[in-house]
């Protein structure tokens, strides 16, 4: 009997995760997609491709402001309606960019469409998490999360190519689909649960009390931002450095999205046996590589093997979801869902800091050094939480060091 009930547990978790993952999936082809069909935007509403770029800067903003938002204001929810509401408003958001009348309305209506982004990953994860045993919380964040990771190798090429060739206005429509199907499958295939016992917008915002909520923050938009400083300017530098034809890109590109996919397997492996090593060691990975990345990316064969193992520093995004779980005490919500503020806030900085080492002249391959640079500075902040950690538990347990 005991038997059954845990298969029919398992069951539960199984489908859970795989409807969760399908938004990830959404999510991720909605918001990669975007940049492969930016010119044929700037072409249909007669502007350039840089003033294009501002849906792509309105997105990336609706992610940061979002995520705290959403947190906040749906407190006193349950985690399965919150998901059910944040997919509801992503769907409609890329249902009605299709139907945007104007550059301007299409601008805000990204930012809108955003805004569920990072709270839908961080209460997904906490469902996750609830439904896996103590030991296997990475493990089920990691598959909600591979939704996203298949999105680079499926959903935005297909929606992408849907962008140039059919319309803009057909692939954000295909994401608006995407996001009903999920609304479907969350409503059927998560559990029903309550509000957590004395939820509110004030206990949410006390998790920015929390100092370890910083910084493992400050990990986040640093340590990850490395990874962005390369992958934001892949292209030019697989071409002008590495000689890769331009047509071969979209082929390293897949490679980098295997990268992903593999880190996202192996990484919530090792967090279910240790958290803090692993990530220690995943930062110290990441650091390594975009060090080798420098020398690799100089030949064609050792540029794609290098992007690959790039890709595997995905791996540090499940990882640091679980620690906010761990760090953000009674306001879990609002600490898993500032998770995916962090890696936007790595995006920009990543991809601005290696546009000015590229503007200074020290070459594409310099954002690697760029990367790096950024790696360790996460990695310091990560000791420096470490160190507090323990002069907490030092302090809060005076009797154990006698």
């Amino acid at each position: 009997m005991q038997t059954s009930a845990k298969s029919t547990l398992f069951s539960a978790a199984t489908i859970a995760e795989f409807a969760l993952a399908i938004g990830a999936f959404a999510i991720g082809t909605g918001e990669f997609a975007a940049m492969g069909f930016l010119p044929d935007v700037a072409d249909g509403w007669q502007v350039t491709v840089p003033a294009a770029g501002r849906i792509i800067s309105a997105y990336a903003l609706g992610v940061v402001v979002g995520a705290p938002l959403i947190a906040v204001v749906g407190a006193r929810l349950s985690r399965r309606v919150l998901l059910l509401i944040l997919m509801g408003i992503f769907a409609l958001g890329n249902l009605a960019s299709a139907l945007a009348p104007s550059f301007g309305g299409l601008v805000a209506l990204r930012f809108v469409t955003a805004l569920p982004h990072g709270a839908y990953f961080g209460v997904a994860a906490l469902v996750v998490a609830g439904m896996a045993a103590p030991d296997g919380r990475a493990r089920a964040i990691g598959r909600v999360m591979l939704g996203l990771t298949v999105a680079t190798l499926a959903g935005t090429p297909l929606a992408t190519w849907a962008g140039q060739v059919l319309g803009w206005r057909v692939a954000f429509a295909f994401v608006g689909v995407l996001g009903l199907t999920t609304v479907a499958l969350v409503a059927v295939c998560v559990p029903r649960d309550r509000p957590q016992p004395g939820a509110s917008p004030l206990r949410e915002l006390g998790a920015l009390r929390e100092v370890q909520v910083w910084l493992t923050l400050a990990i986040g938009a640093t340590g990850f931002g490395g990874m962005f400083a390369v992958f934001s300017y892949i292209t030019p530098t697989l071409v002008n450095v590495s000689h890769i034809p331009e047509s071969a890109v979209p082929f390293v590109l897949s490679v980098f999205g295997a990268g992903m996919i593999a880190g996202n397997i192996v990484g919530p492996k090792l967090a279910d046996r240790a958290l803090l090593p692993t990530i220690a060691g995943l930062l110290a990975w990441n650091v390594l590589v975009l060090v080798l990345f420098t020398v690799a990316v100089r030949q064609p064969v050792t540029a794609v093997a290098v992007v690959f193992l790039i890709g595997t520093g995905f791996a540090v995004v499940p990882t640091l979801q679980t620690r906010l779980m761990d760090v953000g005490k009674d306001a879990q919500t609002l600490a898993a869902a500032l998770n995916h503020s962090a890696f936007n806030i790595a995006n920009a900085l990543g991809a601005w800091l290696g546009g000015v080492s590229i503007a200074a002249g020290y070459g594409w391959a310099s954002t690697g050094w760029v990367g790096a640079a950024l790696g360790l500075v996460g990695a310091v902040v990560f000791v420096v939480s470490l160190l507090l950690d323990r002069k907490g538990r030092s302090a809060a347990s005076p009797a154990s060091g006698s």
